[in-house]
C-alpha cells in the first residue's frame, strides 16, 4: 500500500499514529519532511481537540456546578458560618442531595470518559497532571465566565 493511501486511510479511521509515524521523517516521495507539513499541522490540530471539547462540556457543566455550590452554601458552609442560608430554603438538604448526586455523577462520568479517550488517543506521552489540570480549568471556564457577566 502506498504512503498517500495509508495516510488517507489513517485519517479516515482515526489511526493517527500510523500515518504520522510514516510522515515524521520523510514525506511520501522520500524527501525530508518540510517544516509546517502534515506532521506539524497534525500536532497543532491535536492540541485544539481537548480545548474545544472541554469548553463545550463546560456549558452543560454549569448546572452541576451551580447545584453543588447551592448545596454547599446552604448546608455545610452555612453550618460553619462561612455563608448565610437562603431564608426561603425550608425543604432540608436531603432533597438537594437527590438532585445534586445524579447530576454531578452523570456529568463527571461523561467528562472523565471523554477526557480519558482523548488523552489515550492523542496525548499518550507527556505528564498526565498537566492535561488533567488544563481540562479542569477549561471545563470550569464557562461557569466563571457566566459569573463574571452576571
Amino acid at each position: 500500500m502506498s504512503a498517500p493511501t495509508t495516510y488517507l486511510i489513517g485519517l479516515y479511521n482515526g489511526l493517527y499514529d500510523v500515518p504520522y509515524n510514516v510522515l515524521e521523517n520523510h514525506n511520501w516521495l522520500g524527501r525530508a519532511a518540510e517544516p509546517g507539513g502534515p506532521v506539524k499541522k497534525a500536532q497543532v490540530w491535536k492540541s485544539f481537540v481537548p480545548v474545544v471539547v472541554n469548553l463545550l462540556l463546560g456549558i452543560p457543566a454549569v448546572v452541576p456546578i451551580f447545584l453543588t455550590w447551592y448545596f454547599l452554601s446552604n448546608g455545610p458552609l452555612a453550618e460553619l458560618g462561612w455563608t448565610q442560608r437562603n431564608p426561603n430554603e425550608d425543604d432540608g438538604m436531603l432533597l438537594w442531595l437527590i438532585f445534586v448526586v445524579p447530576a454531578v455523577g452523570c456529568f463527571g462520568a461523561i467528562w472523565a470518559l471523554t477526557n480519558l479517550r482523548i488523552r489515550r488517543k492523542l496525548f499518550a506521552e507527556g505528564p498526565p497532571s498537566m492535561y488533567w489540570s488544563v481540562s479542569v480549568v477549561l471545563v470550569l471556564a464557562p461557569y466563571f465566565l457566566g459569573l463574571g457577566f452576571a
